[in-house]
């Protein structure tokens, strides 16, 4: 599975968002990564209905959507989700996780179950066969610009490992939380096949037309 970058928009200049997706549509990036949070699940609030649908009609990037929502069956008709859309959710943000799972499955879109730093890997055993992909956060969910759990590299591993051992070679295995250039050199040696980039990588120091070239090269390697 070619490695793809999913560009964190949480951590761009909200002022110049519009040129912003241009830039990247233009570099070939993704998927767009679309934080929505409710100030409960996670101490912060992220992207709204209305600013998405705006952000529609701009791009044809596909959105990569992580609902950090207590129980998100309530927002998720909201969204406007697409056939070529992923959406992400967190198994502690549901009472009833695989009924959540199948409301988002109605859109045709992937679905993947997020993973905390501090989330036991057993859940994914009951769930492998049910996903299209797991998002690992690699720091504990809702503000950009944190440093990578110390535990969590370790995690990936973890990770990479229970996809192989259920054969699910197909499954999108996303990284989340301070995916620097090094870092997701190394994430890639676990498995790791998609990556979200923000303030450590494509929007570091503002240059995020060379930093695209740095993801992408770091990708390849």
């Amino acid at each position: 599975m070619k490695n793809k970058i999913s560009a964190s928009l949480m951590c761009a200049d909200f002022f110049n968002l519009k040129e912003t997706v241009k830039l990247l549509e233009k570099h070939n990036v993704d998927y767009l990564h679309i934080d929505i949070m409710d100030g409960k699940f996670v101490p912060n609030l992220g992207i709204g209905s209305d600013c998405i649908k705006a952000l529609k009609k701009h791009t044809s990037i596909p959105f990569d959507y992580h609902i950090m929502v207590k129980e998100p069956d309530s927002i998720i008709d909201l969204l406007g989700i697409r056939e070529n859309d992923i959406v992400s959710v967190h198994y502690e943000s549901s009472s009833q996780i695989q009924r959540t799972l199948d409301n988002i499955k109605k859109y045709n879109c992937k679905v993947m179950i997020a993973i905390n730093p501090a989330t036991p890997l057993c859940v994914l055993e009951e769930l492998i066969y049910y996903i299209d992909g797991i998002n690992l956060l690699m720091v504990n969910p809702g503000f950009a610009g944190q440093k990578m759990v110390d535990n969590c590299k370790k995690k990936a591993d973890k990770v990479g490992r229970i996809i192989r051992k259920f054969k699910r070679d197909d499954i999108i295995f996303e990284v989340d939380g301070n995916i620097s250039f090094e870092h997701a050199k190394m994430l890639k040696q676990f498995g790791a096949n998609m990556f979200v980039a923000g303030t450590s990588s494509l929007f570091l120091d503002c240059n995020l037309e060379q930093n695209i070239g740095k993801m992408q090269v770091a990708l390849e390697e």
